[in-house]
Order: structure tokens, then C-alpha cells, then sequence
């Protein structure tokens, strides 16, 4: 869970430090993630309601509810509006991003505010069980990487002969998933391996079981 709390100041002139665009990490696959947007009536009128926002999300941010309406903003006060979201696990890893929340008074005035967002990598290297299992003829093999790597995956029978290997290339760091399709092959138990393979590291391998049930 990640807070990021910003402000917005309304009739005046804000200054370069409250209006600096940073980039905020947000942690990988992550849940109950916050945005606080500040929204301050510095003016002598009274504003009676003002609605924020928020545009520009990508499909992988997940908001609970995307606008928000505030009331009852007096002159020289502020109200919070308060954004939840989660991250999907498909999310780029390390790609900038930037949100833009509309602001808008409730006698036309607009102001917008960018906010630039990072996923941060997987905290380890996994390899997840297949779905469905069992399966027929196709299953998904999900798999995520704390970094850049080789990544070899192979299928094996129990006799430990090599079936087929459906990816061997150089892989981002984040989620990833490929699908393996086993027609043409007996029912029982397939073992999938997967090889990270990083430069002056040892070799990191993780296998499961899964299930060809025809």
C-alpha cells in the first residue's frame, strides 16, 4: 500500500515547490493504494461543491471510484479528496506515468493536476501454477521477475524427456504469462521449469506439476 498526498490551491499563485512534478513509486501487484489531492479555497467566496477527477488511467490501475465530489468548501479552507486503487500485476515495470485530475468549482472553473506514477519491480523471482489445472489441450504458465534475465521455460514428461520449450529469450522485469497448448499429447503429469539466468549470478530454477487430463 502506497499514500501519495498532493495539493491544490485554488485563486492564488502557487509556488514552483508545491507544483514540482516528481514521480511516485507505487510497489508491484499492490492493493489499497491512496491519492490525496488537498484541494484548498485560499478566495473569500465560499465554494458549495467542487469535483475532482481523475483521467488518464491506464488499464492496469484499478480505482475504486475515479471522481469525487467535494461540498461545503468555505473560503480559506480545505477538504481532502481521496482516491483508492490497486495495481494490477500486468502493470510495466518502471514505465513513467501520468495521471490528470480535473478539478472543477461548481460556477465553471477548471484546473487540472498531473501526477506521475511508477510501478516498482516484484520483490522476488516466481513461478506460479498453471491454470486450469488439470487441463485440456491448453493452460497458462504465469511467472514474474525481480529484473531483467534469460528466462528458459521448458515442459518435461515424468520420464524427464524434454517436450517442448515455449520461451527462451530475454525478458523485462514484471509479470509475464504464456500459454502451452498439449495437443497431440498423452494425458498425465507434465513438469514446467523455469530458468532465470542473470549474468555473474548463479542460475535461479523453479519447477511445478501440473495436469494433461484428456
Amino acid at each position: 500500500m502506497r499514500t501519495i498526498i498532493v495539493l491544490v490551491a485554488f485563486l492564488i499563485v502557487a509556488s514552483s515547490a508545491l507544483y514540482a512534478q516528481s514521480t511516485h513509486q507505487l510497489p508491484f501487484a499492490s492493493y489499497d493504494n491512496k491519492i490525496e489531492l488537498t484541494v484548498s479555497n485560499t478566495g473569500a467566496v465560499p465554494l458549495p461543491s467542487v469535483s475532482v477527477e481523475a483521467k488518464n488511467i491506464p488499464s492496469w490501475l484499478e480505482f475504486v471510484s475515479p471522481a469525487v465530489t467535494l461540498t461545503g468548501l468555505s473560503a480559506q479552507s480545505e477538504l481532502p479528496a481521496i482516491f483508492t486503487f490497486n495495481v494490477d500485476k500486468s502493470a510495466p515495470v518502471g514505465q513513467s506515468h501520468t495521471l490528470i485530475f480535473q478539478i472543477k468549482s461548481s460556477d465553471g472553473e477548471l484546473w487540472t493536476k498531473e501526477i506521475t506514477l511508477s510501478v516498482t519491480p516484484p520483490e522476488r523471482f516466481e513461478l506460479f501454477q498453471n491454470y486450469p489445472n488439470p487441463f485440456n489441450p491448453s493452460t497458462t504458465i504465469a511467472y514474474q521477475l525481480p529484473e531483467p534475465a534469460r528466462v528458459i521455460l521448458s515442459i518435461y514428461n515424468l520420464l524427464g524427456q524434454m517436450v517442448e520449450r515455449p520461451v527462451d529469450i530475454d525478458q523485462v522485469a514484471g509479470y509475464h504469462e504464456v500459454s502451452w497448448n498439449a495437443w497431440g499429447y498423452a494425458s498425465g503429469f507434465y513438469v514446467y521449469e523455469l530458468r532465470l539466468i542473470k549474468p555473474a549470478t548463479k542460475t535461479q530454477i523453479n519447477r511445478k506439476r501440473m495436469v494433461l487430463l484428456k
